[in-house]
């Protein structure tokens, strides 16, 4: 089971994740590519993880964290909002994509066997 973050409200998880990703601001990513690198980071890193790197950033560069912080939400609100950024057979229809990491960290090959 992944911790949840009490409090914390999904866009902001959604911002956490595109502040962690490898986005670049001067890239001006499509909706698509901002979904997709949040999920990239919250596959890679968790939730918590995101998180962690935020607050990393801020106590190590905190005037350039709150640029990247305010592009971050800009663009997770852009992302939500788009309704189809590609139409297509595949088109997600503006859905934030979720994605759990896999496999959880504390869990072992013998544990997800148990539960299979």
């Amino acid at each position: 089971m992944c911790p949840v973050m009490p409090g914390v409200s999904s866009s902001a998880r959604q911002a956490d994740a595109i502040f962690a990703s490898a986005l670049q601001r001067g890239d001006e990513p499509s909706a698509r590519q901002v979904r997709r690198a949040a999920a990239a980071a919250i596959r890679a890193f968790g939730y918590s993880g995101c998180a962690e790197r935020v607050a990393q950033e801020f106590g190590d560069h905190p005037e350039t964290a709150v640029i990247r912080m305010r592009w971050a939400r800009a663009v997770a609100r852009e992302a939500i909002a788009d309704p189809v950024s590609e139409p297509g057979a595949h088109a997600d229809a503006g859905a934030l994509l979720i994605v759990l990491p896999w496999p959880p960290a504390e869990q072992t090959s013998s544990s997800r066997e148990a539960m299979a």
